[in-house]
């Protein structure tokens, strides 16, 4: 077996949102679910009826039995964890601050602490706490769909957790998670692994293929619940892809585009460049249709457009370019260039800083000249020490 203890790079600066979601349900746990769990329940507390009445029992029911098998806590969860049959907007959030036991606690937490930093700095704190928050909700009506007459509750950050993990599978693809290896008593070791590997794993092999074998009903972990937050933080990851690509409008309208064929505008883009009009080519290359049109043209002269848009401040534009260079032009020798560009595009919105990292160590590894080798190396360090 393997679990996860610590991931890296890590951005600069300190998860104050991520620290105060593991604050709330330590503090939850320490004191609500400790104290319920050795208090003795109210024999008159008419939810002690609704709970019993939920489980099926039927009958006199001594006070005796009542004492040994239920406590206070047992009836919280059943008052505020969320129960698929019994529909309500308040428990769909209070469940998210509940737990079984400290290692449903712990285990929760610890992935937490390791994947929330990053996201958090990638979204900004304020709609890291909403997308934490929007994920567990997401995860919990997932779950439900598959146990919509269920009256046992649902309880536990994972939901909210398995997000944040979707967000980091699709933002943060080559970061390393160090994982603890534990084969008692032949192995016990740490290793580095790719973090969609283990991301990867935990989703395929903790939950989808439980999930799938138990027709969704469950053994006791909401499988569904994790599911459905991974799928909501990949979801939340990939719109704000989308917008963080889109391409500003701008003020004054484009140079006139050549109503003739893409060869023609091709042409007239390079006619720019030869006669000093940057800015006239690089319009008509950002409004060129489609990808067939775009690999007309040259790969030098689309990494020149890209960094003069850099240059000039347009940088959404230029971010534009250089990651669809690097789609577009998978095998081509250019293409540390285009990784180097879009990583000095992402130093400009610190919410990104880890982003550029990666695109740094991709054009440090694809490095065709000493100088993009070199200048990806500065770009890392810079990143490293918090500058």
């Amino acid at each position: 077996m393997f679990f996860p203890i610590a991931d890296t790079p890590n951005p600069p600066g300190r998860p104050f949102a991520t620290w105060a979601l593991i604050g709330a349900n330590v503090a939850v746990y320490l004191l609500v679910t400790l104290p319920a769990s050795m208090g003795q329940v109210d024999l008159t507390d008419p939810t002690l009826l609704a709970y019993l009445k939920s489980l099926g029992v039927q009958g006199p029911v001594s006070a005796r039995q009542v004492l040994q098998h239920i406590s206070n806590y047992d009836l919280l969860v059943f008052q505020y964890g969320f129960r698929p049959a019994d529909f309500s907007w308040l428990t769909l959030f209070t469940s998210l601050f509940m737990h079984a036991g400290f290692l449903h606690l712990a285990g929760n937490m610890l992935f937490l602490y390791i994947f929330g930093d990053n996201v958090e700095y990638r979204l900004g704190r304020f709609w890291y706490l909403l997308t934490y928050l929007g994920c567990g909700v997401s995860a919990t009506l997932f779950f439900a769909l598959f146990a919509g007459g269920s009256q046992v509750p649902l309880i536990g950050a994972s939901g909210a957790i398995f997000g944040v993990l979707g967000c980091y599978f699709l933002w943060f693809p080559k970061n390393k998670v160090r994982c603890f290896l534990f084969l008692f008593p032949f192995l016990m070791t740490n290793i580095y692994l790719s973090a969609r590997l283990v991301l990867g794993f935990f989703l395929v092999i903790d939950n989808i293929l439980p999930f799938i074998l138990t027709s969704g009903a469950g053994s006791g972990i909401a499988h569904g619940a994790h599911i459905g937050g991974f799928l909501g933080g990949l979801s939340i990851a990939w719109g704000a892809e989308r917008i963080s690509v889109r391409p500003r409008r701008r003020n004054r309208p484009p140079n006139p585009m050549p109503e003739e064929s893409p060869q023609n505008i091709v042409d007239a883009l390079n006619h720019a460049l030869e006669t000093g009009r940057t800015s006239a080519a690089a319009d008509y290359f950002l409004h060129l249709p489609g990808r067939a049109q775009r690999q007309l043209v040259a790969s030098s002269t689309i990494l020149a457009i890209g960094e003069y848009l850099l240059e000039q401040g347009r940088l959404q534009e230029a971010l534009q370019v250089f990651r669809r260079f690097i789609a577009e032009h998978p095998n081509d020798p250019c293409l540390d260039r285009a990784y180097l560009g879009a990583g000095k595009t992402m130093l400009h919105n610190r919410n990104y800083l880890t982003s550029a990292y990666h695109y740094f160590l991709a054009a440090h590894d694809l490095a065709q000249s000493e100088e993009v080798a070199n200048e990806a190396k500065r770009n890392l360090r810079r990143i490293e020490v918090g500058g």
